[in-house]
This record gives structure tokens, C-alpha cells and sequence, in this order.
């Protein structure tokens, strides 16, 4: 029973991290990535279509991302695709490839970004939070059905606060370290 709590409570926590990372590789720091095209979606003859599904995607320079779609007709779709995202990029294209350069970041940018970044440190914490909240309320549950004793219980909240602990201390240090490339000029 309370391996059983602490699996699953261990397998969301997870989901939270894989979640804040997936937040993280969309937020622009500077360097180019593919990443950051992760989350732009290509209306693709109706259908809603990740570019790299369409296209070759490379980095040949540290700031610089170059789109080379499989069907040349593509383009239009795809340059339009990344105009309307919230990246604040502009596409350039020369007919067989769309380029996309990062520019440089500005102080004030470089702070919004970390303050958005702390936000989404903050909602990871929270989410593992909950994740808590509801195996102590399955493990209070399941002592209510006589299905574990007191004791199992004192011991089962025991290890799902050390494992929120340690999950948050993980959170911590992605934050930090995301804030810490951000800044980075």
C-alpha cells in the first residue's frame, strides 16, 4: 500500500520536472535552439503540425537557426507560423530556407525572462505540492478503511515529505539554473 502511494506520488512528481523543462526550453536566452520551435504549430492543410515534422531544423551558428522544410511550398506556412507565435522572431527565407537569427537580449528582457522563469519555479513547486497533498489525504483514506495501521501512516507521510523535499530541492536547482543562462550576457 504505501509503496504503492509513494510510486505513484514519485511518477507525477516527475511530470512535474519534465513539465518545467519542456516550459523552460521555449524561453529564449540568447543562443539558438530547436527547442524553441517546440511549441509553434504549422497550420498544415487543416491539421496542426510541429514544424519538425516538416522540416530539417539546424543550428549552423550559436545564434542562428536554419529551417529546411522537406517540401519547398512550405515555406510560406511555416514562415507565417513563426510570425504569428510569440517568439519574436522574424523569419527570412531565400526559397529553400527559412533562417531564423537570435538577437541579442536586453537587460530588461534578460529580467522578464528570469521573473518568468521564478514563475514557473514557483508553479512546479506548487504542482508538486498537490501531488503531495493527495497521497497523504490516499494514505489517510486508506488508515480510515483500517487498510494500514497509524503508524503506517505517520511512516508513509514521513516519506512523501522527504520526497517532496528532495523533488523541490531539484526544482530549485533547474531554476537556478535556467536564471543563471538567462542572465548570462
Amino acid at each position: 500500500m504505501l509503496n504503492d502511494v509513494k510510486q505513484e506520488a514519485t511518477e507525477r512528481m516527475k511530470g512535474a520536472i519534465k513539465a518545467l523543462m519542456g516550459d523552460f526550453a521555449a524561453i529564449r536566452t540568447g543562443r539558438a535552439t530547436p527547442a524553441l520551435l517546440d511549441h509553434v504549430q504549422v497550420d498544415y492543410f487543416g491539421v496542426p503540425t510541429a514544424i519538425n515534422q516538416l522540416a530539417v531544423i539546424t543550428i549552423p551558428e550559436p545564434r542562428l537557426i536554419a529551417i529546411r522544410p522537406f517540401s519547398p511550398g512550405d515555406i510560406g506556412t511555416i514562415q507565417r507560423a513563426i510570425l504569428k507565435s510569440d517568439l519574436g522572431l522574424n523569419p527570412s527565407n531565400d526559397g529553400k530556407l527559412i533562417r531564423l537569427t537570435i538577437p541579442r537580449l536586453t537587460e530588461d528582457r534578460r529580467r522578464e525572462l528570469s521573473r518568468q522563469a521564478g514563475r514557473r519555479v514557483e508553479e512546479a513547486r506548487v504542482a508538486i505540492r498537490n501531488v503531495r497533498r493527495d497521497a497523504i489525504s490516499d494514505l489517510r483514506d486508506f488508515e480510515k478503511e483500517s487498510m494500514i495501521t497509524e503508524d503506517d501512516l505517520r511512516l508513509g507521510t514521513d516519506q512523501i515529505q522527504d520526497l517532496t523535499d528532495d523533488f523541490i530541492k531539484k526544482i530549485d536547482k533547474i531554476g537556478e539554473a535556467k536564471i543563471a543562462e538567462i542572465m548570462e550576457v
